[in-house]
């Protein structure tokens, strides 16, 4: 009796099984020899290339401005602050490198924003005549630090060999953070007269500006000194590091050429 109970319960449960998976109608047999559905890869087909944007971008002026636009790019200053500065920058770009006397008049114009956003604006007019206003910005001690730091920043991207006479008065600034910022940017600053400058500031008695220093000549000159503890170190330390770096300029410098600098790997 317990056998024919088992054997009842079992076959209710097999035509469960079977009708859940579809196969109600088959025999076991069939069942069990049924092919297997198993997930394809279906061919992947590109999507359409879209057509080609034409550029209606407006290219910059390249002509003398005409009395008429000089006097809309005077009033065009002011602006450099506020809701309209966005609108005031891209107008002056517009108008090309025939503007530069204008927009640097906004480099000693009262309110930072606007000597900041000049600066910017410089930036983007791309320019090389445009980095000896900014450099006399970036070394005035009476400006504030974060305009000095961007208007040097920008001579460099724009013309680094300009820079190295504005990058030895800012390493010896009394403002550390002014030291930093020439620390750092002599790194792009292909040039041997910025290589004794940044040896003056290994010697910094802030750690943070001898830390950046010494990278920058790493970068420069690919030198290979004596390991040292950098973040333990003290003034005295650095001072005796810088004369390490002194006596072997002192050796090198008429004959040393800068490295080429290295290319960037690209990931495979």
């Amino acid at each position: 009796m317990m056998m024919a109970l088992k054997q009842q319960w079992f076959c209710r449960w097999l035509v469960c099984s079977l009708a859940l998976l579809g196969l109600v109608g088959m025999t076991l047999v069939d069942a069990w020899s049924a092919p297997t559905a198993w997930p394809v890869q279906m061919p992947y087909e590109a999507p359409p290339k879209s057509e080609p944007v034409p550029d209606v971008s407006v290219a910059p002026n390249t002509k003398a401005l005409t009395p008429e636009e000089l006097q809309r790019a005077e009033a065009l200053l002011p602006l450099l602050e506020g809701k309209q500065e966005f609108w005031a920058m891209g107008e002056f770009v517009h108008l090309g490198e025939s503007v530069l006397p204008v927009v640097t008049k906004a480099l000693t114009m009262p309110g930072p924003r606007i000597r900041y956003n000049a600066i910017e604006t410089l930036s983007m007019i791309k320019a090389p005549a445009a980095v000896p206003a900014l450099l006399e910005t970036a070394k005035q001690s009476s400006e504030i630090p974060r305009i000095r730091e961007h208007a040097l920043r920008v001579a460099v991207r724009l013309d680094p060999l300009q820079t190295p006479p504005a990058i030895e008065v800012m390493g010896k600034d009394a403002n550390s953070m002014i030291r930093k910022a020439a620390a750092f940017e002599a790194r792009y600053v292909r040039h041997k007269d910025v290589i004794q400058p940044l040896i003056d500031l290994v010697g910094d008695e802030e750690r943070y500006v001898a830390l950046s220093a010494v990278q920058s000549l790493w970068m420069l000159t690919r030198h290979e000194t004596e390991f040292h503890d950098w973040d333990a170190s003290t003034k005295q330390d650095r001072q005796a590091w810088a004369q390490e770096w002194t006596e072997w300029w002192n050796v090198s410098k008429e004959t040393f050429e800068l490295p080429e600098p290295r290319s960037r790997k690209r990931a495979s």
